[in-house]
C-alpha cells in the first residue's frame, strides 16, 4: 500500500461499519478498564503492511506508533514473514524452553554481532519472559546477586515496565528502594537552566548523592538509564552527561544498566542508543524490536556478573522460536541495509520540519528527538510561565522554590569544594517553560486520526505528541506524515483555548 492509497477514503460500506462498531463495542464490554491504546485509537486493524494499517471499516492509516516501537521494519515486512515461514515449514519446535536450537544459535550470533564492541567480546545473554519489563526485573536480580547490594538508582521521568521493581524504577511507590535522580532536559530542566549547564548540574547532583555519606542513599546495586526517555516525553540524554554517568558508576563499581527496550535496533540513528555517547554499559535490557514484532526479551551483560546459580532466573516462554527467527531477520536487515544511518538522516530532516512548527505555533513548546524517535510538546501559550527560578518536570514551580536553580547549583558545587569561576558559570538566569497542555495534545491526536495518521502521546502530563515510524520510512512517506501532523496541529490550535496565539 502506497502513501496515496493510505489517504482516508469516503464512507465505509454498511457491513464494514457494522463489523468495526461491533468489535469495538464488544471490546469495551469485555476487556478491562486498564486498556489504553484502544481508548485513544478506536480502530480495528485487519490488514497492515509497512507504514500502513487498514481498519475493518475500510479506512487506511499511516502508523507512527509502530507497536510502541516494536516494528522496526514496519508491519509484515517480507524478510520477517519469510523467516517465520521457514521455521513453520521446517517442523522445528515452536516452544523450546531454554534448550539450544539452531534458531536460537542464529539469533544470539546476530545479536552479538551488533553489540557495542566493548561488550560483545565478553558478554552473556539471559533469555527471560517475553516483555521488556521481564528483562528489567531479571537485570535487577542479576546486579543484586552480583554486588550483594539492594538499592537501584533511576531517573525522574523514567519508564521501565509494569512489574513491581520496574514500576519502582519508573517512579511509582513500592517496597523496592530506588533513589530518584534528575534527568537532564532543556525545556523543563529540573534546575531551570537547560542545555549543558543543566546537564552539568544534574551530573553534580548525582555525584553528590553517591558520595555524600549523609545523602541517605547507600551505594546501589546498579544505575538504570534510558539513553532517550520515550514514555517520559522523548528526551534524549546529552552525550557528555551519559559519559559522566558511565565514569561515576565505573569509579564506584556500580553496574550501569542501559534500558534499550525502545531505543535499540537503529531507532535513534545508531544501532544502540548508547553508541551516540561511546558508552559501554555493564548490562543492556532489550525487547520490542529485537523480536521482529513478536514477544522476545533478553538481558545482555558482562560475563563477570554471571554469578547466578542454575535456575536462579527462568521463564516458561523464554524459548519463542518464531520470535527469535523474526528477530534474527530484523537485526540482520537493519544492519545490512544501514537503516540506523537512514534513521539518523531522515530523522534530522523531520526534526527540522517539526521545529518549524514550534516556531509557527505558540502552542508547540519544543520539538525534540533523535533519529526516528521524535516528539512535540504541546503547551498553553496563554498560561503563566513559572517564575520560581526552577521549573519542575511537570511544568509547575520546581521543588527548590524561588531561586532554587541557583541554590541547587551552589549546593551541588559546594558538595565537592569547587568554588572556582568555572563552577559558578553554571548559574545563569532560570528558564520559564509554559504549562503543559494535555487536552490540546489529545485534540491533536484525534485530529491526526481523522487525517489517517496514528500518533502516540507521552510525557509527564501526556502533552507530548510522539512519532515512532518504522526505520523503512521513505522521504515521501515522511512528508505525508509531517503534512498531516501540521494540518492536525493547525486545526487543534484554532479550536482549542490552549492553541490561541499569544
Amino acid at each position: 500500500m502506497t502513501v496515496t492509497e493510505s489517504v482516508p477514503g469516503g464512507c465505509a460500506p454498511d457491513g464494514a461499519r457494522a463489523l468495526h462498531e461491533g468489535i469495538l463495542r464488544r471490546q469495551s464490554a469485555r476487556e478491562s478498564a486498564a486498556r489504553t491504546y484502544a481508548r485513544a485509537l478506536p480502530i480495528v486493524p485487519v490488514r497492515a503492511r509497512g507504514l500502513t494499517i487498514e481498519g475493518a471499516d475500510g479506512r487506511r492509516y499511516l502508523d507512527c506508533l509502530s507497536g510502541a516501537g516494536t516494528l522496526a521494519l514496519g508491519h509484515n515486512h517480507p524478510v520477517v514473514l519469510e523467516a517465520v515461514r521457514r521455521v513453520l515449514d521446517s517442523g522445528a519446535p515452536l516452544h523450546a524452553l531454554d534448550l539450544a536450537t539452531p534458531v536460537k544459535d542464529a539469533f544470539v550470533t546476530e545479536l552479538f554481532r551488533t553489540l557495542p564492541p566493548g561488550l560483545a567480546g565478553h558478554a552473556r545473554v539471559q533469555f527471560c519472559g517475553p516483555a521488556g519489563t521481564d528483562a528489567v526485573e531479571a537485570a535487577f536480580k542479576l546486579v543484586r546477586t552480583a554486588t550483594g547490594r539492594t538499592g537501584i538508582m533511576a531517573f525522574t521521568g523514567a519508564y521501565h515496565g509494569m512489574t513491581a521493581a520496574a514500576l519502582a524504577a519508573s517512579g511509582h511507590a513500592s517496597d523496592v528502594r530506588v533513589a530518584r535522580l534528575p534527568y537532564p532536559q532543556d525545556y523543563r530542566c529540573p534546575f531551570g537552566v537547560g542545555g549543558p549547564q543543566g546537564a552539568e548540574l544534574a551530573a553534580r547532583w548525582t555525584r553528590s548523592v553517591l558520595d555524600d555519606p549523609k545523602s541517605g542513599v547507600p551505594l546501589p546495586a546498579a544505575m538504570i538509564v534510558e539513553p532517550v526517555q520515550g514514555e517520559g516525553g522523548v528526551l534524549p540524554a546529552p552525550d557528555d552527561w551519559m559519559r559522566r554517568m558511565r565514569r561515576l558508576t565505573a569509579e564506584r563499581s556500580v553496574p550501569l544498566i542501559a534500558d534499550e527496550v525502545q531505543t535499540g535496533v537503529g531507532r535513534t540513528g545508531a544501532f544502540w542508543a548508547v553508541e551516540h555517547s561511546g558508552v559501554t554499559p555493564d548490562v543492556m535490557v532489550l525487547s520490542k524490536a529485537i523480536g521482529g514484532s513478536l514477544p522476545l526479551a533478553v538481558v545482555v551483560y558482562r560475563d563477570d556478573l554471571d554469578v547466578w546459580e542454575p535456575g536462579a532466573h527462568a521463564g516458561t516462554f523464554r524459548g519463542n522460536q518464531l520470535a527469535m527467527a523474526a528477530g534474527t531477520a530484523t537485526l540482520a536487515h537493519v544492519r545490512e541495509n544501514r537503516l540506523a544511518e537512514h534513521a539518523a538522516a531522515l530523522g534530522a530532516r523531520m526534526l527540522s520540519r517539526l521545529r518549524e512548527l514550534s516556531e509557527r505555533y505558540p502552542c508547540v513548546g519544543e520539538a525534540r528527538g533523535r533519529g526516528l524517535m521524535l516528539g512535540l510538546e504541546l503547551v498553553d501559550p496563554a498560561g503563566e510561565s513559572s517564575t520560581s527560578g526552577a521549573s519542575g518536570a511537570s511544568g509547575e514551580p520546581g521543588e527548590y522554590g524561588r531561586g532554587g536553580a541557583e541554590a541547587a547549583g551552589r549546593d551541588a558545587v559546594a558538595a565537592h569544594g569547587q568554588h572556582d569561576s568555572q563552577a559558578t558559570a553554571f548559574l545563569p538566569q532560570a528558564r520559564t517553560p509554559l504549562p503543559a497542555a494535555p487536552g490540546l495534545a489529545a485534540t491533536v491526536q484525534r485530529e491526526c486520526l481523522r487525517r489517517g495518521l496514528i500518533v502516540e502521546l507521552g510525557g509527564r502530563h501526556a502533552s507530548v505528541v510522539r512519532l515512532l515510524p518504522p526505520l523503512t520510512l521513505t522521504d515521501e512517506q515522511a512528508e505525508a506524515v509531517l503534512d498531516r501532523l501540521a494540518d492536525a496541529i493547525a486545526a487543534a490550535a484554532a479550536g482549542h483555548p490552549a492553541g490561541a496565539r499569544a
